[in-house]
């Protein structure tokens, strides 16, 4: 590739990386101040999309006119983000930090319906800004005016950000909330303001992000998934809460995946590198890298230890299941192996998935509840057992065998992740999580000769003794109350406590003689053997596997169920799969706007049981007891 044309690259990654550090520049703001991992805000950022094509129509395409249209969408995207905040947010500010996440995904799925009643689902692409239509000569090369200007866009913004957070009262209460928030508030600082103006700019920049993006991306639905993991990858790179960080992690990224793309296929001693198609992950990568060797960030620092005196939810003690949960649990089973009785074939197959989705919610509770670590890309291993459980399949082996390799091959995957993830914790460790199985999930994507590609496999059957739905829903039931049961037992062995020592108090783990790096790396593998083995079940309960079954909105799927069901509760992962699952099915028959609706009782479940159904249920038995 001649010089020239990487140099046209380059700009092009420079545009863009101006759009996405806009958007995580205000990720970043929410987050320092209110220790909010916003889902929600890329959605912000497609409605400033959407609303600027809306308002370039409205105003014209003249300068004035497209300049204002341009404005308006940030300014009223802003608003619809002070408005979340108010609404939604700040009753779950005292909230754990992955039921405010839940909570954010509710308004994800709200926010994906109304764009989609609003605007259809055609994609929607902006006309070019008017007296930015043409090109500049570099190098022989064109580069369009337009994106000169984006380039221009971003240090002015992060100019404007230091001046605001530097020298002004707003941003002298916006560092003093980022360094201590209880202490910000003892000082007069009214901590419901800040969060809301907070929101407001963050929301703002998201916004105006989306509306300078629109001649150079269409606003479409799902644009907001897509673009929110660069926007974490982003924030988490440059360090949390950091600004300047954010600036130099998207440019670093935007660079790369230009780079990728001007060097195309490279043949390395005969082996052929295709680097277009790393750009699926060349954010993921770059943030596996940044994180091995800097934990915290580019310019991040570790967060300051909670008080010694806080005892927080997660951190009481969970004894081993007494007499009266067993029978309740042999009475469950007795129950559910009745139900080819009294129910129809559709029944069986909700019930297959709801027992699937309860196992693999269950691995996530143990390594949530037990070892206090959160993961953002539990779909990995989820979809490394169904590959392989369909791969050997695909080259002759009998169900048995695959079913046995399903989770051998996911614990492989978790132990190789682990490795990494270990060293990390808190936030920074969920992200990169998502970033391996992002990167898991780009191989399923691109490597047709063995995965399918974006096809996926099909015709994964399961052995004839197992046809019939009857058989395979027994088969399933057998599977999940074995593995529900080991998960708990292994909770209740000196390896689970030595888990939940780790959990607590790391430092007096490691006092203790735990080797602490080894327990979570263990753990790590037990939890993606156990959801391997639900994603072996499942495959042969479909009959094919896509790539979709590794992405972001499985990963939050088992999180959502978790903490529906509650993430303490013994049975929390039964009821959490049973009530995602129902409502998700009754929904989608009955409307063609379903996802809003199961993102509305997503909130109303979490406004209204924050300790999650099982939560409530042992609530409501302990207080009869009294």
């Amino acid at each position: 590739m001649t010089l020239s044309a990487l140099l046209a690259q380059l700009v092009n990654g420079l545009a863009g990386a101006s759009s996405l550090f806009l958007l995580a520049a205000g990720l970043t703001l929410i987050f320092g101040v209110t220790r909010i991992v916003n889902f929600a805000h890329g959605s912000l950022y497609m409605l400033g999309a959407y609303i600027a094509y809306s308002a370039i129509a409205r105003f014209g395409e003249t300068v004035p006119g497209y300049w204002l249209a341009v404005l308006a969408a940030a300014l009223v995207v802003g608003a619809i983000g002070a408005l979340i905040e108010a609404l939604v947010l700040r009753r779950i500010y005292r909230a754990p930090e992955l039921l405010q996440l839940i909570a954010t995904f509710g308004v994800v799925l709200v926010v994906q319906d109304v764009a989609l009643a609003v605007w259809g689902a055609e994609e929607l692409l902006g006309p070019r800004a008017p007296g930015l239509r043409g090109t500049i000569g570099v190098a022989g090369r064109l580069i369009p005016q337009y994106d000169v200007l984006l380039i221009i866009v971003a240090p002015v913004v992060l100019l404007a950000l230091w001046w605001l957070v530097r020298r002004t009262r707003f941003g002298m209460m916006v560092r003093a909330a980022s360094e201590n928030r209880e202490l910000a508030q003892a000082l007069g600082i009214d901590q419901r303001t800040l969060f809301t103006g907070v929101f407001f700019l963050g929301a703002l920049l998201a916004g105006l992000g989306g509306a300078l993006q629109l001649p150079r991306e269409s606003a479409h639905p799902g644009m907001d998934l897509s673009v929110i993991a660069e926007a974490f990858v982003v924030t988490v790179v440059g360090g949390l809460g950091s600004v300047p960080g954010a600036f130099i992690a998207a440019i670093a990224i935007g660079l790369t995946r230009a780079i990728c793309i001007g060097l195309g296929d490279v043949d390395i001693a005969g082996l052929v590198i295709a680097f277009p198609k790393l750009t699926l992950v060349a954010e993921f990568v770059v943030m596996a890298i940044v994180l091995a060797v800097k934990p915290h960030g580019l310019l991040g620092r570790p967060a300051a230890m909670p008080p010694t005196t806080a005892v927080a939810e997660h951190r009481r003690l969970v004894g081993p299941p007494g007499r009266a949960s067993a029978i309740a649990s042999m009475a469950a089973l007795v129950l559910a192996a009745l139900l080819p009785l009294l129910g129809d074939e559709y029944d069986l197959v909700l019930a297959i998935d709801v027992l699937v989705f309860a196992l693999f919610a269950a691995s996530l509770q143990f390594m949530l509840a037990t070892g206090g670590i959160a993961s953002f890309g539990h779909a990995a291993y989820f979809g490394l057992g169904a590959y392989a459980a369909a791969l050997a399949v695909r080259h002759g082996a009998p169900m048995g065998v695959a079913l046995a390799l399903a989770p051998a091959a996911a614990a492989f995957g978790a132990l190789v992740f682990g490795a990494f993830c270990v060293r990390l914790s808190g936030i920074y460790l969920a992200m990169l999580t998502l970033a391996f199985a992002q990167i898991v999930w780009s191989v399923a994507f691109q490597w047709d000769s063995v995965t399918g590609g974006s096809n996926g496999l099909v015709g994964i059957w399961p052995a004839a003794a197992f046809a019939g739905k009857t058989t395979y829903f027994l088969l399933t039931l057998c599977v999940t109350a074995l593995g529900l049961a080991l998960l708990v037992w292994i909770a209740q062995t000196p390896f689970g406590y030595a888990f939940r020592a780790a959990r607590d108090s790391r430092l007096r783990a490691d006092a203790s003689g735990i080797n602490v790096q080894a327990v979570q790396w263990a753990a790590f593998a037990l939890a993606g053997a156990f959801a391997g083995l639900a994603g072996g079940v499942y495959v042969f309960s479909k009959g094919s596997i896509s790539p979709e079954t590794l992405a972001i909105p499985r990963s939050i799927d088992a999180l959502v169920i978790v903490l529906l069901g509650g993430l303490h509760a013994l049975a929390g992962p039964l009821l959490g799969a049973a009530t995602f699952i129902g409502i998700q099915d009754t929904l989608a028959r009955t409307t063609e706007y379903w996802r809003a609706a199961v993102g509305v009782a997503v909130l109303v479940l979490v406004l209204a049981f924050p300790m999650g159904l099982g939560g409530g249920v042992q609530w409501l038995l302990q207080r009869l007891r009294r």
